[in-house]
């Protein structure tokens, strides 16, 4: 005899459908899920009298749920013997899962070398596994995905230089009860930055019908760009929270007008043509410098704020240093006291602009998608004014943030990079103007700086005589 009743698909894993009601005229018998065996036997308590149910409630049930009568008359039992024993019964679903769960050895995952376990699929090879189950081990947090990125090869020197920089960031007279950092308020970062036209490789969320974009450009390698100069101060807020002072002093491109030399169908003869500027010398940033960014500064700069002003820079080789006579001419006239400080070497986690503010120029200006180097000029120039000064400040907060790290890593560069929820501080209304770093660590790098202070001290004093002594036999030879 044919079996009028098709085996039931088992499915361990309730879902959000759960709740409603299946079709009756569909009789697949799925398994019910545990909240609707409990609904099931909820009605049958309440449509139950002298230990029987209502006329065709069993059909009614059977209809509702889209399942078969056996399926019902089983519920019906169970739920039946205990208001029998007088019990509440409470109905489970039969099956758990999958009996026999794959164990991986995760300790297999510690022991393999980094670069195998760069991928799923060789992670996947390492715990001898298929590539889904690697996947969801992934998702379960039993292993995390890490990005990691190459950072500045640091030497002891490097690192010494880099705690002193931040030492000297501290009020001293917060020192030493309770050290903080000083608001840098008269500090402008300046910085340089190649801007490309485009990214080799661009997302794009796109309809399911929608044609994939076409790119093309002769050389991936060779993807037009312009440098240009960027220079910002902390953003100033009164005590309503209202800008005052934005901090962005201007964005430079290096770029020439040159007359067109021959005539094309975008172009006439002799039309002014933007043009980057090939090779960036160090006349070329100091012409920019004294024509362009100070100018700026003097401009922007907040009327009765203090009119001493430090320029930080990197360490380029294009980069003039603070003694040059045509800078000190520059910087010390209109009343300002402008001077230049370079950051430590191999530190970029020590300028704003490369902390964060290039990465969100870049953001904006690739979302205008320009075609010519007059387009991408325009297109930078127009994301450096739209860049919130809020967020120019939150970055200003993290370099705080980040002086702190770098303090309790002795100046290296392999701290966590820290995470302050500084929008939600910001939302609260007790986002802090100043960071204050650990006291006891600050101490700390104090009397390590202070104690390889007095053995070099100790080093030069005792190498003097022998010194001399050369000298005199050499005299006398």
């Amino acid at each position: 005899m044919e079996n009028i009743f098709p085996t039931r698909i088992r499915s361990t894993t309730p879902t959000a459908s759960s709740i409603t009601l299946r079709d009756p005229s569909s009789k697949n018998n799925p398994t019910l899920t545990e909240k609707e065996k409990n609904e099931i036997s909820l009605q049958m308590h309440l449509h139950c009298h002298h230990g029987n149910l209502e006329h065709g409630f069993l059909k009614e049930l059977e209809s509702k749920y889209g399942v078969s009568r056996w399926t019902i008359h089983r519920l019906w039992k169970v739920v039946h013997q205990s208001i029998v024993d007088g019990e509440a019964p409470y109905l489970k679903p039969k099956f758990k899962g999958s009996i026999n769960s794959l164990a991986l050895d995760i300790e297999k995952v510690r022991n393999a070398d980094l670069s195998s376990r760069m991928n799923l699929n060789g992670l996947a090879c390492i715990l001898g596994c298929s590539y889904s189950t690697a996947q969801r081990s992934v998702c379960k947090g039993k292993v995390r995905s890490h990005t990691n990125a190459v950072k500045p090869l640091l030497s002891k020197e490097n690192m010494e230089n880099r705690l002193k920089f931040v030492l000297s960031k501290i009020k001293p007279e917060s020192l030493p009860q309770n050290p903080t950092f000083e608001g840098m308020y008269d500090y402008v970062h300046i910085d340089e930055k190649w801007f490309y036209m485009t990214r080799t490789f661009q997302r794009y969320y796109l309809l399911p019908e929608e044609e994939n974009p076409h790119r093309t450009c002769k050389s991936k390698k060779f993807i037009e760009k312009i440098m240009f100069m960027a220079a910002v101060a902390r953003p100033r807020f009164d005590s309503d929270g209202t800008c005052t002072f934005n901090g962005k002093i201007g964005i430079f491109p290096f770029s020439v007008e040159v007359p067109a030399q021959r005539a094309s169908k975008n172009r006439a003869r002799g039309v002014l043509v933007t043009k980057p500027i090939e090779s960036i010398t160090k006349e070329v940033v100091k012409q920019y410098l004294l024509q362009k960014v100070i100018p700026a500064i003097k401009d922007k700069w907040p009327a009765g704020s203090n009119k001493h002003i430090i320029i930080q820079q990197d360490n380029a080789k294009t980069h003039i240093s603070g003694d040059d006579p045509e800078f000190l001419k520059v910087a010390q006239a209109d009343g300002f006291d402008i001077v230049l400080q370079c950051q430590p070497s191999n530190s970029p986690d020590l300028n704003i602009n490369d902390l964060g503010f290039f990465r969100v120029i870049q953001t904006i200006q690739h979302e205008k998608s320009p075609k010519t180097v007059r387009e991408l000029i325009n297109a930078v120039e127009v994301a450096f004014n739209e860049t919130n000064d809020v967020t120019l400040n939150y970055v200003w907060l993290s370099l705080m943030f980040y002086m702190n790290e770098i303090l309790s890593d002795k100046g290296n560069n392999k701290y966590k990079l820290p995470h302050m929820n500084k929008k939600r501080l910001s939302r609260l209304g007790i986002l802090p103007t100043h960071v204050c770093p650990n006291k006891e660590v600050v101490l700390e790098r104090l009397a390590e700086l202070q104690e390889q202070s007095d053995i070099g001290q100790q080093t030069i004093t005792a190498d003097e005589p022998s010194i001399g002594n050369n000298i005199d036999v050499q005299g006398e030879a």
